[in-house]
């Protein structure tokens, strides 16, 4: 019986697959991220990240534990002084997995796993977004749609002549308009 046995031998030997579980987490030690199916990602977290979690306490214990599970000195050098200096506020979730779709092949479900600090695109999107304007046709906000259409419409059409027209080094102000001018409009307009 297997009662709670959720271990993936992976079709492997025991031997074989301390391995390649080794051979992988220096791969993605020293390339930051790798390409391989789902269930070898799967079972590569559940072996790499407690290596990371020991590699922050930088001691000779450590760090002989950690080369007894990776076999490389390369990658115990750049597991301890890069990796660990960048996840050293991160309490554990190092990697992620990103499904890519299914092998050529045999139709294996093939993936990402990459350490999650060291994607520069997924850490520089929460500032890079622009904020969106929505239009709402709802009545009884703060200011009303055509007076606050109107303000906006004088200064748009400013900007596309500061864009198109060639470079003037004096704008006469008499071609501006005045923002208490055009509220007046809008308020005439308005009450029409």
């Amino acid at each position: 019986m297997r009662h709670n046995k959720k271990f993936n031998h992976l079709g492997r030997k025991t031997a074989h697959r301390g391995a390649m579980l080794s051979n992988l987490a220096t791969s993605l030690i020293m390339h930051k991220r790798i390409f391989t199916t789902v269930p070898k990602a799967k079972e590569l977290r559940k072996f790499v990240e407690p290596i990371i979690t020991r590699s922050k306490e930088d001691t000779t214990h450590s760090r002989r534990e950690v080369f007894s599970l990776l076999q490389s000195k390369t990658a115990v050098t750049e597991l301890f002084q890069t990796v660990s200096q960048k996840v050293a506020d991160r309490p554990g979730g190092y990697t992620r997995i990103i499904k890519t779709g299914f092998r050529l092949g045999d139709n294996a479900a093939m993936c990402f796993i990459e350490l999650v600090d060291f994607n520069e695109n997924m850490l520089g999107d929460g500032g890079a977004k622009k904020a969106k304007t929505r239009r709402s046709r709802r009545k009884g906000a703060t200011s009303s749609a055509p007076e606050a259409e109107a303000t906006k419409a004088p200064k748009a059409k400013e900007a596309k002549k500061k864009e198109t027209a060639p470079k003037q080094e004096t704008v006469k102000e008499e071609e501006l308009p005045q923002p208490e001018a055009a509220q007046a409009e809008a308020e005439k307009t308005g009450e029409e």
